[in-house]
């Protein structure tokens, strides 16, 4: 092969995207609960182990060098996590929502979900909560989400951080968590309810299937009161009940209609 060939053959090599030559973390492999964006690659891998493990249930921030957020959940189990860092063709914001889809349709329960700002700062969740540099990004370009799995795996839990950093890389960072107690009962904020009702246009409550629960009435109708523009439907077999303490909860009656969904449980749609 002539120089020059040669020299051709080698500007040629040298143009192509460094994507094309990039490899998963040796030893590394995906939880096979969430699938794998097309041409991501793992950038860091950690097997099972043992830990105390605590997950934010709201914004982070630090005051006098302690981490503060307003809910946790704290247990000790084995923690799973993959970060794959995606091809510039795909943003981390489209990541984030495959891998959360995935998870709902296997009927996993939102317990916490924040994006931009209001999870507080980037660099907190990179270096406190997740133990991983490669996740601090822009605080406009973030988003958690905090998942409880549907029963019998309902002692597993699943965090889902996505990040765009400076440069533009994008990331999705995916922890499984097999706690070694059972977890109990674990509630999700007002907020994220209203965040999955917005995002994705219905809220299913299939454990619901008796008289307004307390507990339960005060979140949804606080959810609903944090948009008080939106109009609902709601069905299931004790609906008009639930209708009418939601609201003794001070949900405007014009906001809420009887719905027509099938299923013993409540479930409630957003009105378009």
């Amino acid at each position: 092969m002539s120089l020059s060939v040669r020299s051709i053959s080698l500007l040629a090599l040298c143009c192509l995207s460094p994507q094309l030559f990039a490899a998963d973390v040796p030893g590394s492999q995906d939880l096979p609960i969430v699938p794998r964006m097309a041409d991501a690659q793992i950038v860091d891998y950690r097997p099972a182990a043992e830990l105390e493990r605590i997950y934010p249930l709201g914004s982070i921030r630090k005051i006098s060098g302690q981490l503060r957020f307003d809910g946790q959940v704290s247990t000790r189990g084995n923690a799973t996590s993959v970060t794959y860092e995606l091809p510039p063709e795909h943003s981390s914001t489209e990541a984030f929502t495959a891998a959360r889809e995935a998870l709902q349709k296997q009927d996993a329960q939102l317990l916490f979900w924040c994006q931009a700002r209001d999870c507080g700062e980037s660099s907190l969740w990179a270096n406190e909560v997740f133990g991983n540099a490669k996740l601090y990004g822009s605080d406009d370009q973030q988003a958690y989400l905090l998942l409880r799995l549907a029963a019998p795996r309902d002692n597993t839990l699943v965090a889902l951080y996505s990040i765009t950093r400076g440069n533009r890389k994008a990331y999705l960072h995916v922890e499984q968590f097999d706690a070694a107690a059972p977890l109990g009962d674990l509630l999700p904020t007002s907020a994220t309810l209203l965040r999955e009702l917005k995002s994705t246009g219905e809220l299913d409550f299939p454990k619901l299937t008796s008289a307004p629960d307390d507990a339960w009435l005060r979140l949804i109708s606080r959810g609903l009161n944090l948009d008080t523009t939106l109009r609902v439907s709601v069905s299931g077999a004790n609906a008009e009940a639930w209708r009418q303490a939601l609201i003794g909860q001070g949900v405007r009656a014009a906001r809420l209609e009887t719905g027509s969904v099938e299923g013993s449980g409540l479930h409630i749609v957003l009105l378009r």
